[in-house]
């Protein structure tokens, strides 16, 4: 069973946006048995799309949509769709009442642009009726189109409550097939490659995936067989290699985060944490709380952005600042020695760093970040090059940071630093 996935938007092939749903839609239906054979992107150019689309439906069995579905100028892919297969456009009652809930709830008038969501190709049915976003599918000559939001969230969320399985409960005899995803962090895209051609020769028949996720990597491992014991077996197999390989680089396996893993770990081991960050903001602390429980091992942190703040508030001492700088590696120990003295935790985590654009220097350019934990009798430290834009840098850093402590914590050598 093979299909195309469609994405469709200026936003895209402008790169502005990253494309998520091609990746999240590709990974879902590889997990569950099924094939894609072709991926499209394209802007918002009617006979692109429309294009796309005739060519998806002459060669494959299932076609993937995404985007165009809205209320704006560009979103108009009822109409390509319309146009594409000779269908006419009709008003879908259904759709066209929820639009006036939906305006009625906020108090606001129908408009054509409102309106112009509720005209749907000829034979077209809705899904999630009950919901507030809303996509629709057709069939054209027995091929499955789905024509599901751009918005990835919402689009997951279709992926995984209609469209897949719709699809599975039409072709129940698939083979065994099963999917395994390792989250990396340290490793660049030509060292994963090494990596996979250090396999070659030891890897059967299992298909090896790589999907950038700034700042992550993930590498996929799918497998198609007849019987479940016998897939799982080799999985571990391959898994067991990868992980001799790469061990200390692999934080997560399937849907976990960095920081629900060092959160895990924490619980395990009954610690407690503490923050102090310079160039990031808080984004360390943040993406700690984002863990449900976190209260339970994070204790409390602190934003330091200027040098009378580290002073004031984390006791590091003029002369290290005067003499070695904010950005340093003296710096950054002495701010998590203050943390760890105010917080009382087990573990004391800080950052400083130049997110940019601007404030480098030749020996200090955009991108230069320290880490320290202070843990127990010991303090870790490392200096660190991040390149792109501030989000990126700062992204970068807080992954560090938190990996520092899954490092720690796991017995891992930390990763070297510039």
């Amino acid at each position: 069973m093979y299909g195309e996935i469609i994405t469709t938007g200026n936003e895209l092939t402008s790169g502005k946006t990253q494309d998520l749903n091609s990746w999240y839609a590709a990974g879902r239906l590889t997990a569950s048995g099924l094939r894609v054979t072709r991926i499209t992107t394209v802007g918002d150019d009617v006979d692109m799309v429309s294009e796309a689309l005739k060519k998806a439906v002459e060669a494959s069995r299932f076609v993937i949509v995404t985007g165009g579905l809205g209320s704006t100028d560009d979103d108009i892919i009822n109409e390509i769709v319309a146009k594409a297969l000779n269908r006419s456009l009709c008003l879908d009652k259904q759709m066209f009442e929820k639009i006036k809930g939906h305006a009625k709830a906020r108090g606001i008038e129908i408009t054509p642009p409102l309106e112009k969501m509720a005209w749907m190709p000829e034979g077209a049915k809705m899904l999630n009726p009950e919901g507030t976003a809303c996509g629709f599918s057709l069939v054209e000559n027995e091929v499955r189109l789905y024509f599901l939001p751009g918005v990835p969230d919402q689009m997951r969320y279709f992926m995984d409550k209609f469209v897949l399985p719709e699809i599975l409960s039409l072709y129940k005899t698939l083979p065994v097939m099963r999917q395994r995803i390792l989250k990396l962090y340290g490793l660049d895209e030509p060292r994963i490659a090494g990596i996979f051609k250090e396999l070659q020769g030891k890897t059967g028949d299992i298909v090896f995936g790589f999907y950038p996720h700034f700042p992550e990597n993930h590498i996929t491992l799918s497998l198609r067989g007849e019987g479940e014991p016998a897939v799982v077996k080799e999985l571990d197999r391959v898994e067991g290699e990868i992980r001799r390989l790469v061990g200390p680089y692999i934080f997560a396996a399937e849907n976990e985060s960095m920081e629900e893993v060092v959160g895990r770990m924490l619980m395990e081991k009954n610690m407690t944490i503490s923050v102090a960050e310079s160039c990031t903001g808080g984004l360390v602390g943040h993406r700690l709380t984002n863990v449900p429980g976190s209260s339970i091992y994070f204790l409390g942190g602190v934003i330091v952005y200027s040098n009378q703040s580290k002073i004031d508030l984390l006791h590091v001492r003029p002369e290290t600042l005067e003499t070695y700088g904010a950005v340093s590696d003296r710096t950054v120990k002495e701010m998590t020695l203050g943390m760890r003295e105010n917080s009382r935790t087990d573990l004391a985590l800080a950052v400083t760093g130049i997110a940019g654009p601007d404030g480098g220097t030749k020996e200090k350019p955009v991108g230069t970040v320290h880490v320290g934990l202070a843990a127990g009798n010991d303090i870790f430290s490392g200096k660190y090059r991040f390149w792109g834009n501030r989000r990126q840098v700062k992204l970068n850093t807080s992954m560090m940071a938190l990996d520092y402590v899954r490092r720690y914590l796991n017995g891992d050598p930390f990763l070297p630093g510039i």
